[in-house]
């Protein structure tokens, strides 16, 4: 069958011709229609995520979408090794596998569920959000930083502030406030600080952050300013920024009521992580959730695996 390979680590699938997988009794072969890259399938592929497969080749996709023998049409992930979503078929332990409902396209449910599952899993199951409550999401204008200001208002937020470095993006997005900065600039740390202070002077209940680095750091900071007498569950969920350290000075927490948090394979069951899965998939199908995409052939692997992840890159198989 024609497939995405990834022939040792490291590198870049190429378009090739592989053995056909054969269902097992837990295993079940799903004929795949469409699978997305993400940050996740493209790392997890190469070798190069925790839970990656290291005895190469393999075929690439961490998920996907597509159909079983009797029809119905599904959202699987994790295939079982050495095949992945980035092929005609694949195998899929049968716990890993959601029915998807009429409303939704399979290019929409495969380019909406890794961004948008995650999104869903930090906000429901690690923050436990609430409606009426005020969510901060910083990173808003990546993928599913944006998919979490439609997330956040679906479930009833009070007051969704947004946060990032393209105003221009930011003023697009369904927020009732957008605070920009630029972190490349001396001083551009304490101007967000400052520039967040009113924002925020009646408190934050949730943070999402997909960035990290400085801007999560000044976010920290100002909650802490302001001493609002409430809880701030802050999540991180990504390191977009490019800086995965920070230093916190323990004054930060100690006069303030954060909660530091992480969202992510290891802190998510995946039987929650596929729950959110399943609660976006009927969000899409009553379109109240959207996500673009760039859609790619099969055979165009390679020039879908160096494209921007915004918009989606979606592989029609």
């Amino acid at each position: 069958m024609k497939a995405a390979i990834v022939k040792e680590l490291g590198a870049i699938p190429v378009f090739d011709q592989f053995d056909s997988p054969v269902a097992t009794d837990a295993h079940v072969l799903v004929n795949v229609s469409a699978a997305a890259l993400s940050k996740l399938s493209k790392f997890r592929s190469m070798g190069m995520h925790y839970s990656s497969e290291i005895n190469f080749p393999i075929i690439a996709g961490a998920d996907g979408v597509g159909t079983l023998e009797d029809g119905s049409r599904v959202y699987f992930a994790l295939p079982t090794a050495p095949y992945g979503s980035l092929a005609e078929q694949t195998i899929v332990n049968e716990k890993m596998i959601i029915r998807l409902p009429d409303g939704i396209d399979d290019v929409t449910a495969a380019a909406i569920a890794n961004p948008a599952m995650s999104s869903w899993a930090a906000l429901v199951y690690r923050a436990r959000f609430r409606p009426g409550q005020t969510v901060l999401i910083n990173g808003a204008t990546g993928a599913s930083g944006s998919l979490a200001v439609q997330i956040a208002k679906y479930l009833g937020a009070k007051k969704i502030i947004v946060t990032g470095r393209n105003e221009s993006k930011l003023r697009l997005l369904e927020a009732d406030e957008v605070v920009s900065f630029d972190m490349t600039v001396d001083g551009g740390v304490k101007a967000f600080q400052d520039a967040l202070n009113s924002v925020i002077s009646g408190g934050v209940d949730v943070i999402l952050d997909y960035l990290w680095g400085d801007s999560a750091f000044a976010i920290l900071s100002a909650i802490a300013q302001i001493g609002a007498n409430q809880t701030t569950r802050f999540v991180s969920i990504g390191t977009s920024s490019g800086q995965e350290t920070i230093s916190v000075p323990s004054s930060i927490l100690r006069a303030s009521s954060i909660e530091l948090l992480g969202s992510g394979g290891r802190s998510v069951s995946q039987a929650d992580m596929l729950s959110s899965a399943k609660s976006v998939f009927e969000m899409a199908a009553e379109g109240k959730i959207k996500i673009a995409v760039a859609e790619f052939a099969l055979k165009d692997i390679e020039a879908a695996w160096t494209a921007p992840l915004t918009p989606r890159p979606v592989i029609k198989v």
